[in-house]
Formats: C-alpha cells, sequence, structure tokens
C-alpha cells in the first residue's frame, strides 16, 4: 500500500478522482488458459503469490470459490525481519505476499495464477505496483513445490508466447518461506471498505475479478 508522506486526508480527493489512464486494473486482462496445471491432489494445498500490496491481493483471492483462506504476509526474506516496519524500509528482501490455501478439487494452482496474471496485479511493472514502489511490491511467485514450479514458469512462457500483455512480464519465481504480516493488515479490504486507498486501487480489482470470472465467485 502507498506510504503516505501527508495526511491521508489531504490525499483522500485525489485518490478518488485519478483517471483509468493511471493503470489501475479496471477490467481483466484476457489470458489463456494454463496449459499445463497441478495434478489435483487430496486435502488442502497452499500457494503463495506476491503483486504489490497484500490488501487487494488478499481481497481477490478471498472471493474466490474454493478458497478456505488467505493471509497477507510477507516472503522471501527472513523471520527476524518479517515485520511492515522493517519490510517498509526496502532492505530486508521480502515481497508483500498472500498465502492462499485452497481446495484443488474446487479451484486449480493454474486457476489461481489466471486471475493473479489477469486482474490481481499487473506483471509487467518492476518492482512496483501502481502507487507503490520498491522491490517490496514485485511480482513474485514463490513455488511450495517442484510441480507448482514447473506449472508457474510454464504459463509464463506461455502468457510471453501469446503476447498477452503489451510489456515483457518481470514475473519471478522465487523461494523463501512466508510470514504472517501484523493482525491489522489481515482482511484489510473488508473492514475497511471506505479507506482512500481500497476505493481506489482494490475495490476496482475485485468488481473486475467478479466480471471476468462470475463462475469462480464464491
Amino acid at each position: 500500500m502507498l506510504k503516505w508522506s501527508l495526511p491521508v486526508v489531504a490525499l483522500a480527493g485525489a485518490a478518488l478522482f485519478l483517471t483509468s489512464a493511471s493503470g489501475v486494473v479496471e477490467r481483466a486482462v484476457p489470458v489463456p488458459v494454463p496449459a499445463l496445471d497441478v495434478k489435483p491432489g487430496k486435502g488442502e494445498q497452499v500457494a503463495v503469490l506476491a503483486g504489490g500490496c497484500f490488501w487487494g491481493m488478499e481481497a481477490v483471492f478471498q472471493s474466490v470459490k474454493g478458497v478456505h483462506s488467505v493471509t497477507s504476509g510477507y516472503a522471501g526474506g527472513t523471520a527476524k525481519t518479517a515485520t511492515y516496519r522493517q519490510v517498509s524500509t526496502e532492505k530486508t528482501g521480502h515481497a508483500e505476499a498472500v498465502r492462499i490455501a485452497y481446495d484443488p478439487r474446487k479451484v486449480s494452482y493454474g486457476t489461481l495464477l489466471r486471475i493473479y496474471f489477469s486482474v490481481a496485479h499487473d506483471p509487467t511493472q518492476l518492482n512496483r505496483q501502481y502507487p507503490d514502489t520498491g522491490p517490496s511490491y514485485r511480482s513474485a511467485i514463490f513455488p511450495q513445490d517442484d510441480e507448482q514450479r514447473a506449472v508457474a514458469a510454464a504459463y509464463i512462457a506461455q502468457l510471453t508466447k501469446a503476447r498477452a500483455f503489451p510489456k515483457p512480464i518481470v514475473t519471478k519465481l522465487e523461494t523463501g518461506a512466508f510470514y504472517p504480516a501484523e493482525a491489522y493488515h489481515q482482511d484489510f479490504f473488508w473492514r475497511n471498505p471506505t479507506h482512500p486507498y481500497i476505493v481506489r486501487w482494490d475495490k476496482p480489482k475485485v468488481a473486475a475479478f467478479r466480471n471476468a470470472y462470475p463462475l469462480l465467485v464464491n
């Protein structure tokens, strides 16, 4: 999320009246279904994805049918520095990320990646996402096993070959543990529906998901 350098109230008007030319996601990018997907197994599975501020990422994936829970947090750094204050220095190596626990019988890993690339964030923005800048807002996938890694790599290659985006995809496959963020960050979208950042940057994402994937809305 934007690290406000001025009081939120002073920026609220500007944040609410930016036009679509600013690049905010207002409709899903039409991306193909992944040609390769993780084989559905028994029991709950986990995906960890990073793509800018975790408030909006969390809200999008909480809206997906088959998702049991979504946790906002930090991935790619160490436990010792996995706090918002430290991550915000852009020196810890973390990315703001979400941990998605889901039922693979209802939604596949490939489908989650399709939503991730088409509506949850812009995978062509390097070390930033809309108003937020710095490596903690990078586009990154943290595969939980070799199969997820193979599927993610294949899908990035598929999207690149299909020229799904006008600019190169900068999403990287990374390793690293996931650490939950502070309690006040969890469910932030739903608990703060009138927050200027949520209204401007995250509500359009959730609306775009619902419009593009009505059969996947929980």
